[in-house]
């Protein structure tokens, strides 16, 4: 099937869940949408607090998606994804950091979550350039030892804390969930997430060169270092600016690009816009059924976790899997 067709599916899949997830919650009475004209109340609740939270799952989805990809595809590591490396966990120390210190606006959570995200690269990239027979794995190495790090500094934070105040909003936040989500939040991220995006999509085919050898670029003429870091520094900003307002939701950068190379292949031409769709896709769902399933609301991170875990097994069980081929 040509990669129009599947573009075309997976998009009318994903107009079929926003219908559905715009009238799906805890407001009961097929009736009520029948007389959706008349009806002010449903008319607020899915304008002010539904159609916002749809389009933060999209931008969640799609975002950490294709930061995903992209480290996939630079690193040449199926694995190497924002979480693995390290970058969500400095990204959500950067977050607390701010919750902590500045409470009462989001400009410098943002910030300091961007500024923590970048220094947990450049020290998984120098760490790894470090370790003796220096390979794929090796950031895999780094990416752990990094995630500690930071993981220690956010427990130090959640131990200083205000346990009456500031810890349980930071406990929850980092659970991750769109239940805070609304037009100014959208307002807020969209910005920064389309231009992340635009730029990432417009280098794709310079992001595909670096997915051959150090050697065959070399031969090539093509200085690795300054480019990749430009690269980089456009998916980390995405990511932290993206968790900075979700909270660390993990395993969509890991899972949906090795998703996306089934269906669509190796070339970021076919497959970065195809992770952008199933991006935005499993976060729908995995925001759906955190609202629907129990009388509360699970946290999104724990949805996107399981399903994660699923999908993951069957990846690395399955032949001819991107993940049963990493080396």
């Amino acid at each position: 099937m040509k990669s129009e067709k599947k573009y075309l599916i997976i998009l009318i899949l994903l107009i079929i869940l926003v219908l559905f997830a715009a009238i799906t919650g805890r407001y009961q009475g097929i009736g009520s949408y029948v007389e959706l004209s008349e009806n002010q109340l449903l008319q607020r609740l899915i304008i002010q607090v539904r159609i916002p939270r749809i389009m933060m799952s999209i931008i969640v989805g799609a975002g950490l998606a294709i930061s995903g990809l992209v480290m996939q595809t630079v690193f040449q590591n199926s694995l190497a994804e924002p979480g693995v490396l390290g970058i969500s966990q400095a990204a959500g120390f950067g977050a607390a950091l701010g919750f902590l210190l500045f409470p009462w606006t989001r400009i410098p959570i943002q910030f300091l979550s961007f500024a923590s995200g970048i220094l947990a690269l450049l020290l998984v990239l120098k760490i790894s350039e470090k370790i003796k027979g220096a390979d794929r794995v090796s950031l895999i190495f780094a990416g752990i030892a990094v995630s500690a790090l930071f993981s220690a500094g956010l427990g130090i934070i959640k131990y200083v804390a205000d346990p009456l105040d500031q810890l349980p909003s930071i406990v929850f936040w980092l659970l991750g969930g769109l239940s805070t989500s609304s037009w100014s939040s959208v307002l807020q991220i969209t910005p920064i997430a389309v231009v992340s995006i635009i730029v990432l999509y417009l280098l794709r085919w310079r992001i595909n060169v670096y997915a051959l050898n150090d050697s065959v670029l070399y031969s090539l003429g093509i200085r690795r270092k300054v480019e990749v870091y430009l690269i980089l520094g456009f998916a980390v900003l995405l990511t932290t600016s993206i968790i900075s307002f979700s909270g660390l939701v993990g395993w969509i950068g890991l899972i949906i690009p090795n998703i996306t190379r089934i269906i669509f292949g190796y070339d970021l031409r076919s497959s970065l816009p195809g992770s952008i769709l199933i991006g935005a896709i499993f976060v729908l769902v995995s925001d759906t059924l955190s609202r629907i399933l129990i009388a509360g609301e699970i946290p999104l991170g724990i949805i996107t976790a399981f399903l994660g875990a699923m999908f993951f097994i069957f990846l690395i069980i399955g032949k001819g899997s991107p993940l049963s081929k990493n080396g």
